[in-house]
């Protein structure tokens, strides 16, 4: 794994850097599971599959209102 090394002219004005590694992860979709969604049209990607039917479920409610 590589060392995780603060990136100059990244460093935002309320003190929050980025580093390679985090910058490398951004949009990512390891370690992710997918969730498909209104009959295979929509995939999203969440990171704790134990949460998989609630969020079908509340995406049932959403779409019927």
């Amino acid at each position: 794994m590589r060392k995780s090394k603060i990136i100059p002219g990244l460093n935002q004005k309320n003190g929050r850097t980025l580093s390679a590694q985090t910058l490398d992860t951004c949009g990512s979709i390891r370690g992710k599971y997918p969730v498909v969604l209104d009959g295979g049209k929509t995939t999203i990607y969440i990171s704790d599959k134990s949460k998989e039917a609630e969020i079908v479920e509340r995406y049932r409610t959403r779409t019927k209102r």
